[in-house]
């Protein structure tokens, strides 16, 4: 059958009815507890404070920032804050609970604390590293400047002939041998 012979077969058989349209249903919405209420086992009311900020499939956020500022204070906390604040402060208790659990004496203090040093370490080595830049920059610069100077300023080195006329420069023939010279300091050394 060719395509010509399927498409009239179609249209020869009669149509169907249109269906019914389908009814679209959503899925149940299953409404677990927030990590909060589920941690702490109660249950979890439609307005939830920590609902928003502690989410069930982080159970992990709630368990770390409760093991160090404790439930009620966490609440508290939040409630005494306004609504577009409240996330940040969230993220900064979990932050700080980490650093506490990892660090009990010092928290974030001692993370901030470690930084800074680090900072100044950086900093001078960044200072002492400029300052040899600039050293190798001003040699280069000068030497720049020697090569590319004219000859005129810089003459070249003259022999000076008096610095020779001393005795220990003078030579003397021996008269023996055919006009060989040796120093004269030589002849007292051998004589």
């Amino acid at each position: 059958m060719n395509l010509i012979d399927a498409t009239s077969s179609s249209t020869s058989s009669p149509s169907p009815s249109p269906s019914p349209p389908l009814l679209t249903l959503t899925p149940p919405t299953i409404l677990s507890p927030c990590a909060a209420c589920k941690i702490l086992r109660r249950r979890c009311v439609d307005k939830c404070l920590l609902a928003p900020y502690f989410p069930p499939t982080d159970p992990l956020k709630f368990t770390v920032a409760h093991r160090v500022f404790g439930a009620s204070n966490i609440i508290k906390f939040l409630q005494d804050l306004p609504e577009v604040h409240r996330a940040d402060a969230v993220s900064s208790m979990v932050y700080e609970a980490n650093a506490r659990l990892r660090d009990p004496i010092y928290g974030c203090a001692g993370a901030i604390c470690k930084l800074q040093k680090q900072v100044t370490k950086l900093q001078a080595q960044l200072a002492r590293t400029r300052a040899d830049l600039l050293h190798v920059q001003t040699q280069h610069a000068n030497f720049l400047a020697l090569l590319m100077a004219p000859s005129s300023l810089h003459p070249s080195p003259t022999i000076d002939q008096s610095t020779f006329a001393s005795p220990e420069f003078s030579y003397e023939g021996d008269g023996g041998d055919g006009g060989g010279y040796a120093p004269i300091w030589e002849d007292s050394l051998w004589a």
